[in-house]
């Protein structure tokens, strides 16, 4: 007899494999992604190390997921930055606010997404949604230049540029670092830099002072 996976036995292992995700994404913002071992993670989500290879086929697989899951989070808040009624110029500025601003709030979890060294499943996704953002920046710039906000430019050009801008501008900020080596981010350094990060991509982009 045909062994039948019940739906009570399926939605037990739906809930065991949401649990390695969340306890991974725990580790991440926590500590990076060097830090979520798989022996942490499954004490964590309350199952056996095997069980985290049932639903996963590697350890880079989860955490491919879990960056997946991260990032779209990231992009979706960008994309909702881009979709009000404002003019282009006044969109992609407060895009581009939003995700420095989110980043320099969750700088750990920021860090994993933007720079820390991964395995080659994870860069991939970070290659992804580098585009899906550029994606995004693309669409805007196009809406600028027929608006006439924007000059006439290479947008999916400079869209790029903008993502590479503001990513490689924090790699400093969120990097982490030994205690004692650099002053406690406060409020106002946060604010200050990300002033300056939004002036330097909105001027290389408008051609005009912020």
């Amino acid at each position: 007899m045909a062994y039948r996976e019940t739906e009570k036995m399926r939605q037990r292992k739906a809930e065991a494999r949401q649990r390695i995700i969340d306890c991974t994404y725990e580790c991440v913002a926590r500590g990076g992604f060097r830090s979520a071992r798989i022996t942490r993670i499954a004490g964590l989500a309350g199952v056996a190390t095997g069980t985290i290879y049932r639903h996963f086929d590697s350890r880079e697989d989860l955490f491919a997921e879990v960056f997946r899951l991260a990032t779209q989070r990231e992009v979706d808040k960008v994309a909702e930055a881009l979709a009000t009624s404002d003019e282009a110029d006044v969109r992609l500025e407060k895009a581009l606010r939003q995700f420095a601003e989110r980043a320099l709030r969750g700088p750990t979890m920021a860090w994993s997404l933007i720079a820390e060294p991964v395995d080659p499943k994870v860069e991939e996704e970070r290659l992804k949604y580098r585009k899906a953002y550029a994606s995004l920046f693309e669409t805007a710039i196009r809406d600028g230049i027929e608006e006439g906000c924007i000059p006439d430019q290479d947008a999916c050009q400079s869209s790029t540029c903008l993502v590479g801008a503001i990513a490689e501008s924090l790699v400093g900020p969120l990097s982490p670092t030994q205690a004692g080596t650099k002053p406690a981010a406060t409020t106002d350094n946060n604010d200050m830099l990300v002033d300056t990060i939004i002036r330097f991509c909105m001027q290389g982009l408008t051609g005009t002072r912020r």
